[in-house]
């Protein structure tokens, strides 16, 4: 199929419709200088789809680029016409997927290379014009046929040089598959009856620092122990990518690969699902590796997962469009992260620049801000901003959580039990608000729960607030979205009795 569209010069997504239950939020690459402002330092190189199949199927995919955008924009588009055009049908099994899946990335990595095949044949043989240890002759010293086999060399290795990681989201007879190459990562977030987020991540990253991954690599004779010291592989961590002629067919010249018996770099899929979708409410996450090591960069590894929901669920409270939504969730990452960089504190050092962002929101019977009732406390949910204290470092940030209030009744002081949040109990006539934030990390096929002591918003003891001579502690969180949002919601009786506000 790939190569009969390339043939026909056409594009294998144009007759395909685009889904409208998700939205999509990017940012480019930036290098902070002295200053605090930004620059580019290359164009995007991230890509994603979204796409509503026949039968009940939905594809979605958020690449990383790397050295260019053709492997992600290739991949983006190849991988859609392997699935969608007929290849996927509501009678195959849990194995029939994962079968189509695994072929499809197979048929995405070796359609690329057909497609620079000529490139690298070309550059393999100019490379038999220059002299040996040419590299080391300035370029004005070299004769004018050299100078110019050196600028061709220089074009082709343009031409053929990057690749992509990549995370696909699979939904088919209301069951999720995810399908990963390196080191992107998918979340899905489901809220419970009690109005709790219970977060999920799908799968670990292809990096040199997975176990299952670098075990594999020792199996094929690689120093493992190397690579793991290393950090990066021919400039990237991922251990598994699409396209990247460097470390598929050249990985003999390349030092920490050097000793492997057959190719070590691959593009195979690691494959999770199926998870059954009926009666799921919540939301699915697909981020590119640049939005998570930005957040990571701000604010420690620790909590990120449990802070991106956070931030998606504030902002599906506040916004109409999923597209809003993402692009919002992104640009929050964008000024945590600059933030940080120019408040000259702790983690300051690891955030003098950011990669490219990406981040696919897909809702799972989840109301937007319009939809303004929970769907089983029928309450509206506002956002509230919630200062913590990371316990790798002395700096203080904040988070911003979902406040959950009933629709009906007078509006009481909630108790905030443990640290999750969890509700307080009601007073007589009335209900409590709610915000809480729970989180399990999915590996494999098993879940288990993580971050369940509440470090999230724990503070060190010399850092908690001190009670005056009345018992109580300074305000130290921000209602101002709640006071605006319950205003605008409330505006009639507010007028009447008052308003609501700090007091």
């Amino acid at each position: 199929i790939c190569k009969l569209r390339r043939l026909l010069h056409q594009s294998w997504t144009d007759d395909l419709p685009l889904c409208q239950m998700c939205g999509v939020g990017t940012a480019t690459n930036c290098v902070y200088g002295p200053d605090g402002k930004g620059t580019l330092s290359h164009p995007n190189e991230d890509g994603h789809l979204r796409f509503r199949g026949e039968d009940g199927c939905f594809l979605y995919g958020v690449f990383n680029g790397y050295d260019g955008s053709r492997v992600a924009s290739f991949a983006s588009q190849c991988l859609t016409a392997e699935l969608l055009l007929g290849q996927l049908n509501s009678s195959h099994t849990d194995n029939d997927v994962r079968r189509i899946l695994t072929q499809a990335f197979d048929v995405v990595e070796k359609s690329y290379f057909e497609t620079i095949d000529d490139a690298l044949a070309e550059k393999a043989h100019l490379s038999n014009y220059l002299p040996p240890h040419n590299e080391n002759v300035p370029f004005h010293q070299l004769s004018p046929q050299s100078q110019k086999v050196q600028e061709r060399l220089k074009e082709l290795e343009r031409e053929v040089s990057g690749g992509a990681t990549a995370v696909v989201a699979l939904i088919l007879n209301s069951k999720l598959y995810i399908a990963n190459v390196g080191t992107n990562r998918a979340l899905l977030c489901k809220s419970s009856s009690d109005g709790q987020n219970q977060v999920q991540q799908i799968g670990r990253p292809h990096s040199t620092d997975n176990e299952d991954e670098l075990q594999r690599l020792a199996a094929l004779g690689v120093d493992s122990a190397r690579v793991r010291q290393a950090g990066q592989i021919a400039g990237q961590s991922s251990t598994r990518r699409l396209g990247d002629y460097r470390v598929k067919f050249n990985y003999n010249e390349i030092d920490l690969l050097s000793a492997a018996k057959t190719r070590p770099i691959i593009a195979e899929p690691e494959i999770h699902g199926s998870q059954s979708l009926d009666s799921v409410t919540g939301f699915l996450l697909l981020m590119s590796e640049g939005l998570i090591n930005a957040l990571e960069s701000a604010h420690g590894p620790e909590q990120a997962n449990q802070e991106i929901v956070a931030m998606v669920a504030a902002e599906l409270a506040l916004q109409t469009s999923l597209e809003t939504v993402s692009q919002s969730v992104v640009e929050r990452v964008k000024r945590l992260h600059h933030d940080v960089y120019v408040s000259g504190r702790q983690r300051a050092t690891y955030c003098s620049r950011h990669e490219d962002m990406t981040l696919l929101i897909r809702t799972l019977n989840y109301p937007l801000a319009d939809g303004v009732l929970t769907p089983t406390q029928g309450g509206r949910i506002y956002p509230v901003s919630v200062p913590y204290s990371n316990s790798q470092s002395t700096s203080k940030t904040s988070v911003t959580l979902s406040l959950v209030m009933p629709s009906q009744n007078t509006l009481t002081n909630g108790t905030n039990t443990a640290s999750t949040l969890e509700e307080g109990t009601p007073t007589p006539g009335s209900q409590s608000p709610t915000a809480t934030l729970q989180s399990t990390n999915t590996q494999t096929q098993s879940s288990s729960s993580s971050s369940g002591d509440g470090s999230l918003f724990r503070q060190r003891g010399s850092q908690a607030a001190q009670p005056d001579e009345t018992g109580r502690v300074p305000p130290y969180v921000d209602f101002s979205q709640f006071y605006h949002l319950w205003g605008s919601d409330h505006s009639d009786s507010q007028s009447t009795q008052g308003g609501l506000g700090p007091q």
